[in-house]
């Protein structure tokens, strides 16, 4: 029978875990809703860019320099986006394990591939994997702001661009709803046209544009680019929160269940000894009987 004073404090322990645990749930439910905002706050401007897009592409052929690989035999880029903190569940192995996937397929094909990690945990993830990374960033953060999203963006387009990369990949948590949420590996660069993921073609429509197509796509392509590598990092945010408050929650619950557990051990431990000293009683007045 277990000693009854470990049995207390081993259950005030899980007490005091039990009451982190509920705090850090509470927190992330909190951070939720803020990601929750944002991110679906973001999603018209996305869809509204997409759809002039499509409208130019339907006015007539689509040509422009994002649209296709300058330098093919130059390495992809691989961005993977992971948090900057732990106890949010399966959530960073999910997008690694992809990103991982993603290596060695490369790798076994020959093809080039520069990694580019954003989060505490990724970048410990491949160090400790001996990959090595092309950029270990840490600045954008738990809540990804546009102006520091922006220079990435620009980054990648002017490589790809000078056909110093011949393609840019996003792994990340791709957030559908609050109980839907997928690790993905999006084509960010080239961009690929409407029409061209398996969507039977539209037929083609006039429109007038002032000022002109091309000028049109100059601004709207490279607005695109960034705008979709923001929502990756938006949809990052959101799904990270839902991880935690998942995996806070199951560890509430199971402290729950183990304190009800090592309640009954000690009150079982208790009550034995409770009866030994009846007995050591009993037996010593019926010894002076």
């Amino acid at each position: 029978m277990a000693n009854r004073r470990v049995l207390v404090k081993r259950r005030k322990a899980v007490r005091n875990i039990r009451k982190i645990t509920r705090t850090m749930q509470l927190i992330a439910t909190a951070r939720f809703q803020a990601a929750y905002n944002r991110a679906t706050a973001s999603k018209p401007y996305t869809d509204k860019l997409a759809e002039l897009v499509a409208d130019l592409s339907r006015a007539g052929e689509l040509r422009h320099p994002l649209l296709e690989a300058h330098n093919p035999g130059a390495p992809a880029a691989l961005l993977v986006l992971t948090s900057m903190r732990g106890l949010c569940g399966g959530y960073n192995a999910s997008v690694m394990r992809l990103a991982q996937g993603r290596l060695e397929e490369r790798k076994a094909a020959t093809q080039p591939t520069e990694l580019r990690v954003f989060g505490k945990k990724g970048i410990a993830y491949f160090k400790f994997t001996r990959q090595a990374m092309a950029e270990q960033n840490l600045e954008i953060g738990e809540t990804p702001r546009y102006e520091r999203v922006e220079p990435v963006a620009n980054a990648l387009i002017a490589r790809f661009l000078a056909g110093e990369i011949s393609a840019v990949y996003v792994a990340y948590m791709r957030f559908y709803s609050a109980g839907r949420q997928r690790p993905e590996i999006a084509q960010l660069l080239p961009l690929v046209q409407p029409g061209q993921a398996g969507a039977a073609p539209e037929a083609k429509v006039e429109y007038e544009f002032l000022p002109g197509a091309a000028e049109l796509l100059d601004d709207l392509l490279p607005a695109t680019v960034r705008v979709r590598l923001f929502q990756a990092f938006l949809d990052a945010a959101v799904s990270e929160q839902i991880a935690r408050m998942a995996a806070m929650k199951a560890a509430t619950d199971a402290s729950e269940e183990m304190i009800k557990t090592l309640t009954r051990q000690y009150n079982r431990a208790r009550q034995t000894a409770i009866t030994m000293e009846l007995l050591d009683i009993v037996g010593g007045a019926n010894a002076l009987a």
